[in-house]
């Protein structure tokens, strides 16, 4: 069953080209293409296009067709192109003409991106949530280890002390950033196209106002022409902010593939989260930390991924758009599973204390000597000039002991400053109000 079939059928090869993999991604939209027609047909019935009967028909049924997809019990039947038409021809199935009549003022182009808004809005949410969990171990572990130092590095080389709880807080406070760019492609999804129809609107007296405040919108896409131009665009910026979150993941996945080597020592992990050589029976393998950060470079390149499939259209709908869920939502699933896995590995990681005891450690308290000399009185580059040559004449000397004060620094981590800050961008999300919509469009 096509929604667009008139009396010529497509050659089975063209068919089966230009459905692809929609059959199969169409599931992940089954839900929110029910809850897209509950708006639709409620918006129908004000406006005098559905009688009452049929909008408590439909309804009932359409909340059956709901109950079954939550239970993991709906399929696309065989024959059937996708999401849109499985929903109308099941409700056809049951009702007769009362289920032809949810497509009136539609076109299947302003039903998937009204779809696909509803449910990448979800798993922007989801993310956030697996983020905010991942930010909370992270400053849990900033704080168990504030007192033990590691080397810092610039260049790779050895720069000046650092520690564990500024190690593990860095990664917190990036992962704020990484939010707020998310909060922009919530933003941007939160918007109802719902109306646009094939791109140009309609000529029935629709209300659009009323489907962005049932569907819990935010706002309109207002202009239906950018309604649809908006697709293509929405999935790149909420690519661009997997990207941030995965660019952190991947820094701290080498961070942790570098400290967990030998030549460093600075951490460990339980046998069993690490994996072994089929030749060298002393192998501890960093895999977990390896996976996550290939899968989150991959990530990182879905921006340019759907920049280049979108690139040099005009506007209005077309097809290639239909290609951008098979890169986007693997690439979600994904660096969730990522955020899980950095979740489990941390809970349980090992840090080894007295790293900086270690005399090959001396020379990164060269700065904090030269900076007693100038607390002295002596001028900054004279303190240098005697440090420098100190090193180069070996008879360098430090206690080894560090005292920083000022706020992000090693003895002030300023985390509750920190989680405050992210505390305020969750805040902008404003989850409840979407859920609350849809859950009273499903009572």
């Amino acid at each position: 069953m096509k929604l667009w079939q008139k009396n010529t059928e497509s050659l089975k090869e063209v068919e089966t080209f230009t459905v692809g993999k929609d059959r199969e991604l169409d599931l992940f939209l089954a839900p929110y293409d029910v809850l897209g027609s509950l708006a639709h047909i409620k918006m129908l019935n004000s406006v005098g296009l559905l009688d009452s009967a049929d909008l408590t028909e439909l309804q009932k049924e359409l909340k059956d067709i709901y109950k079954d997809i939550d239970a993991g019990n709906f399929s696309l039947d065989e024959g059937v192109e996708d999401i849109h038409s499985q929903v109308e021809f099941l409700l056809t199935k049951k009702l007769g003409d009362s289920g032809k009549k949810i497509h009136s003022a539609r076109s299947r182009n302003d039903q998937v991106i009204l779809d696909l808004k509803l449910f990448l809005r979800k798993e922007i949410e989801k993310l956030v949530l697996d983020v905010k969990g991942f930010f909370d171990l992270l400053q849990t572990q900033s704080e168990k280890y504030k007192d033990y130092l590691l080397p810092g590095y610039t260049h790779l080389q050895l720069a000046m002390p650092s520690s564990f709880g500024l190690w593990f807080g860095a990664y917190a406070e990036s992962l704020i950033d990484d939010l707020i760019t998310l909060h922009g492609a919530w933003e941007v999804t939160n918007k109802n196209p719902l109306g646009s129809a094939a791109g140009f609107g309609s000529s029935f007296p629709i209300d659009r106002k009323m489907t962005t405040r049932l569907l819990g919108f935010e706002d309109l896409n207002y202009n239906v022409v950018y309604a649809q131009m908006s697709r293509g665009k929405t999935e790149r910026i909420l690519s661009q902010a997997l990207a941030n979150i995965a660019a952190t993941l991947s820094r701290m996945s080498m961070d942790m593939c570098m400290y967990l080597n030998q030549n460093f020592g600075f951490i460990s992990f339980p046998d069993e989260l690490t994996t072994g050589s089929s030749i060298m029976p002393h192998k501890k393998n960093p895999d977990v930390f390896e996976l996550i950060r290939g899968h989150c470079n991959r990530i990182q390149a879905l921006p340019n991924e759907i920049s280049l499939m979108s690139a040099n259209l005009p506007s209005g709908y077309h097809r290639d758009f239909q290609l951008l869920k098979e890169h986007l939502f693997p690439a979600i699933k994904n660096l969730k599973d990522c955020i899980r896995m950095a979740t489990l590995m941390l809970e349980n990681i090992d840090v080894k204390k007295d790293i900086l005891t270690d005399e090959k450690y001396q020379y990164l308290f060269t700065v904090e000597e030269m900076n007693k000399l100038v607390l002295h009185g002596i001028p900054l580059r004279d303190a240098y000039k005697k440090i420098g040559a100190d090193v180069e004449n070996k008879s360098f000397k430090t206690d080894m002991k560090v005292k920083h004060t000022h706020e992000g620094s090693i003895g002030n981590l300023q985390n509750d400053a920190i989680n405050k800050m992210m505390e305020n961008v969750i805040n902008r999300f404003n989850f409840t109000k979407v859920n609350d919509a849809l859950q009273q469009l499903l009572q």
